[in-house]
């Protein structure tokens, strides 16, 4: 029987988590449990800094960016002696499961202890979108706009100075954000981790783009892939006179990860957190709950952990017909 759960948020933040930390306590409150918050993720969970949560604690949480729980790198946790007082922690508060909101390095931390016998049910959320199991992930479409607004915003410059500008992204070895904000931005060309780039090929897209008549060019490069911003610039630079042109870059970082979280994720954030509560009441551990052709859904952790997202291929093909 199922009295009393937990929620913790965990990773690097995304737009719409603490959504889905308020889909969680309400959801859970709903179902007649109480409802405990982690500060600081798996950190905290070890610290035992955990306490109740209640329908007002998560009330005008939603537009926030950011986690109010707060998120944290735990060497502690990777060792089992740390896992173990985790779950110790958990069990004197007689919390029967946890909801671990967060992406591939926070899910297979989930994963970690469901092995260890402690009921847990993810949730899917990462600007990267890297995640098995979702079709999109919490924090993508905010972080997305982010950078669409950015390319505008470059183009502006861009046409002003009839110059080439390289734009990166972040995503770490996923080139969905990057994908998705070229074809939404109109780049000429596009960097990703997962397809090998010549910088000449590049070069070539962005001659034909002012031969054409255009007076700005756009490259979108993920920061993951090989000829990152830094690296695509070098090349430029160093083959300027040959090229006869030069490039400028900007790098969005962790502009990405902040801001209101968008309508999209706030309406994702509120299904996959009461989705993860639902998996609990009907006693579904170890699991991912995600988005799948507009359906929450849940995945084995076994077919989520350690492995790779692939990227739509048609999405793929769509840029290179458009650029």
């Amino acid at each position: 029987m199922i009295n009393n759960i937990a929620v913790l948020t965990s990773g690097g933040d995304a737009p719409g988590m603490n959504a889905a930390i308020r889909a969680v306590v309400r959801c859970g409150i709903a179902q007649g449990w109480r409802v405990f918050g982690i500060r600081n993720g798996y950190q905290g969970l070890i610290n035992g800094r955990i306490e109740t949560m209640g329908t007002r604690d998560v009330g005008g949480i939603m537009q926030q960016g950011g986690t109010i729980l707060g998120s944290a790198r735990s060497e502690e946790f990777l060792t089992e002696d740390g896992r173990t007082q985790a779950i110790r922690n958990l069990n004197q508060l007689d919390i029967d499961a946890l909801v671990v909101i967060g992406g591939n390095g926070s899910q297979a931390g989930a994963c970690e202890l469901y092995k260890m016998g402690f009921p847990v049910v993810g949730v899917a959320s990462t600007i990267d979108n890297d995640l098995v199991g979702s079709d999109i992930t919490i924090g993508v479409d905010t972080a997305l706009n982010v950078a669409l607004e950015a390319i505008d915003r470059l183009k502006v410059t861009a046409s002003s100075h009839q110059r080439a500008f390289i734009l990166e992204v972040m995503g770490r070895n996923c080139g969905y954000l990057a994908l998705a904000a070229g074809v939404a931005g109109g780049a000429e060309a596009i960097t990703l981790p997962e397809i090998k780039t010549d910088p000449e090929e590049i070069a070539e897209e962005l001659r034909l783009a002012y031969e054409h008549g255009k007076n700005h060019a756009i490259v979108v490069a993920a920061e993951g892939a090989y000829y990152n911003a830094a690296k695509l610039t070098e090349y430029f630079t160093e083959h300027r006179e040959r090229l006869g042109f030069s490039v400028r870059s900007t790098i969005l970082g962790h502009v990405q990860r902040g801001g209101e979280p968008g309508a999209s994720d706030r309406i994702l954030a509120s299904r996959l957190g009461c989705g993860a509560v639902q998996a609990i009441a009907r006693k579904e551990f170890g699991v991912l709950t995600g988005m799948i052709k507009n359906e929450v859904t849940t995945t084995p952790y076994e077919e989520v952990v350690g492995k790779v997202k692939q990227l739509d291929e048609n999405l793929i093909n769509l840029q290179r017909l458009l650029d």
